[in-house]
């Protein structure tokens, strides 16, 4: 990299860089060094951050029948309305790519500190914003034109968040601890599903159906939104990371636009990059998504009972994410990959063969499920290696979004008609990602890895 780093920024570079050894003593020290309290304070800043943001961003989902009649015309049928408010939901997925492509160029020329910031701002103004903007009978056509618009901002937002939070965690982590940092991320960031429908829960449990659609559905936006200013303010405190710093002093950003070089010199990056994202939207789908959708409708269990199985759950999918970041850095990154495709079919088949079990022995499957669904974080350990540092945050970007908006447009409607068709078909879906998951790890195992 020309001029050596200064030794703050040493201690986050491998033992090799550019082929040129470093030396025994600093490659020993590098091996050695602990996941300080520090590390750990980075970590929760991020995970509070993204927590939030998923949080904000899914809240919607859980109250979009009170969400549709408020916004919507009285006069257009029931169904529709819901429709309609679906659809301005879908509209935050598919503003995602464009979102994080734009955040993604300025964290690789400017900071990713800058931009980690400014995507917690983007989800917490619009989600103040809908808790507050007034509904259709008040403002008429401009109550749901201003909720399209606020969906959007967070849409794009949130595609900035999680490519630049696994490359913020991962550059100021030990290199030998960024699995199990990127694993403590990756738990975090689920709770944000439990969050949501927990404070859903709460609000519909204690207010009337007629409060809830006066006031009382604002509660859990206007929450997020305080919460969501809460975490910018607590992030001034988070610093650049080693890594940007040290590509800053040694004038090795990217001078013109960081998409181009990506098209220019790292496509073949992509294809690895595409189908362990399609691995991991899988598995947040299977366990968060799908599951708690088929035991109210396809085994008729009560919201109430499917909430708190699902809570616990995902409880125990966040310690899988943490084991699963520890195993990726001590077995490797694509043997832990490998390990967690088979983890995922096996949990899967377990969750299955219980389905329509009492709620003890579905609680004992659904929570092994969560523990087999570590791939949600041996991903991230592989993907944040496959682009250079320069333009780190643009490759994965570009990719994740755009491999996670059409993995969860297509998946969740295809494993509930699979589920319909057959009590087992989510399972088969399982294992032929497991096939995916282990010629993935197989083909690409040796494919070029940048470490910073």
């Amino acid at each position: 990299m020309g001029k050596s780093p200064d030794s703050a920024i040493m201690r986050f570079l491998p033992v090799t860089t550019g082929g040129l050894s470093i030396g025994q003593g600093m490659s020993e020290q590098l091996q050695t060094v602990p996941f300080s309290l520090r590390d750990y304070r980075i970590v929760a800043l991020s995970v509070l951050g993204g927590a939030l943001e998923v949080y904000d961003f899914i809240i919607f989902v859980f109250l979009s029948v009170t969400i549709a009649d408020v916004f919507f015309p009285p006069s257009v049928p029931e169904w529709l309305r819901l429709v309609q408010s679906l659809v301005i939901f879908s509209v935050g997925y598919l503003a995602r790519p464009l979102g994080g492509i734009v955040i993604a160029h300025f964290a690789d020329k400017f900071g990713r500190k800058h931009m980690f910031n400014f995507t917690v701002l983007f989800m917490a103004m619009p989600c103040l914003l809908i808790g507050v903007l007034p509904g259709y009978v008040t403002i008429g056509i401009w109550a749901p034109l201003l909720l399209l618009l606020a969906r959007i901002v967070q849409g794009a937002a949130l595609g900035g968040e999680v490519p630049n939070a696994w490359v913020f965690v991962a550059e100021h982590a030990p290199q030998q601890h960024r699995g199990y940092a990127l694993g403590l991320l990756q738990a975090g960031l689920t709770l944000g599903y439990m969050l949501a429908a927990l404070t859903a829960t709460l609000i519909t449990r204690n207010v009337s159906d007629a409060e809830l659609q006066q006031w009382a559905w604002r509660i859990p936006f206007i929450i997020g939104g305080i919460f969501g200013f809460i975490s910018v303010w607590l992030r001034q405190w988070l610093s650049e990371t080693p890594v940007f710093m040290a590509l800053q002093k040694e004038q090795q950003l990217v001078q013109k636009l960081p998409l181009s070089a990506i098209f220019r010199q790292h496509k073949y990056a992509a294809l690895p990059a595409a189908l362990l994202t399609a691995m991991l939207v899988s598995a947040v789908v299977m366990t968060v998504v799908v599951t708690p959708i088929a035991l109210q409708k396809f085994y008729k269990m009560d919201a109430a009972t499917t909430f708190e199985i699902s809570c616990i759950a995902i409880l125990f999918l966040n310690v899988g994410c943490v084991i699963a970041g520890k195993l990726a850095d001590l077995l490797g990154r694509w043997q832990t990959v490998a390990l967690y495709s088979v983890l995922l079919a096996v949990g899967t088949s377990v969750l299955t063969l219980v389905l329509d079990a009492p709620p003890k022995t579905l609680l004992l499957g659904y929570a092994i499920a969560g523990l087999c669904s570590g791939i949600i974080s041996a991903v991230p350990a592989i993907v944040v290696q496959l682009f250079p540092s320069a333009v780190k945050v643009t490759g994965i970007s570009l990719v994740y979004n755009l491999t996670y908006s059409v993995c969860s447009s297509i998946m969740p409607l295809a494993l509930l008609a699979l589920l319909h068709a057959h009590r087992w078909g989510m399972a088969v879906f399982a294992w032929g990602m497991m096939l995916l998951g282990l010629a993935t790890a197989y083909l690409f195992r040796h494919v070029r890895c940048y470490s910073d």
